[in-house]
This record gives structure tokens, C-alpha cells and sequence, in this order.
């Protein structure tokens, strides 16, 4: 004896959506929350990663410049204004009467990599 199948494209009862839009819902369902818990772990393997000091060479660079002199020449009558460290990069700014720049310096070699002097339009 046969059982009577309903078609596929019969809505459940009450609900408007077929088995097959139900089967492809809940898969879709899966699949997302797969991929949430797969990003999820994979932002803290990358803070752990970080962390420990994987991603960088960390404190070897402090203890190079130990012991290190350099000397920056500077325009006559000129000050620092300001200040940024990213890295092993300095960048000075420095206000003079004959204008503004700023002066970046590598500081594993203590040698100027830029000067950028601004003028006024």
C-alpha cells in the first residue's frame, strides 16, 4: 500500500512555508552559526597571537637604542612643538621664524628619513 505524499509546495499547516523553504531556512541556519563560531575563535587565536608577541619583535628594539646618541640639526631659533613615536619612527614638529616643518627620523639608524616644510597658500 502506497502513502499518500502531499506535493512540496504545499504550505505546512499553519505556517506559509513549505518543507523545502523549512529544510533551506534551517541550513542556512547552520551554516551561519558555524561561520559566527568560526570567527569567533579566530579573533582570539589573533589576540592570543598578538599577545604573546608573535606578530612583532617586541622588546629587541628598546634594547638596541640603548647607548644610542644622535645628533638632529634644526633650524636656528627653532622649537619642538610636538611629538610622535609609531614604532621605530620619530616625527617632530618644529616651529621656526622661517616657518614650520616636520622632521622624521628613523630611530634605529638615528639618521632623518623626511623633512616636510609647510608653507602657507
Amino acid at each position: 500500500m502506497a502513502v499518500a505524499r502531499e506535493p512540496d509546495n504545499t504550505p505546512l499547516p499553519g505556517t506559509v512555508f513549505t518543507p523545502r523553504q523549512v529544510r533551506v531556512l534551517k541550513i542556512a541556519v547552520i551554516v551561519m552559526g558555524l561561520l559566527l563560531v568560526g570567527g569567533f575563535a579566530f579573533v582570539l587565536a589573533a589576540i592570543v597571537y598578538q599577545a604573546s608577541g608573535g606578530g612583532q619583535s617586541g622588546g629587541r628594539a628598546g634594547a638596541s637604542l640603548q647607548g644610542m646618541e644622535s645628533e638632529l640639526p634644526i633650524p636656528k631659533d627653532a622649537t619642538v612643538t610636538s611629538l610622535a613615536l609609531d614604532g621605530d619612527r620619530l616625527a617632530l614638529h618644529l616651529n621656526s621664524p622661517a616657518g614650520s616643518e616636520i622632521a622624521v627620523i628613523d630611530l634605529k639608524t638615528g639618521k632623518i628619513v623626511a623633512r616636510v616644510h609647510m608653507k602657507p597658500q
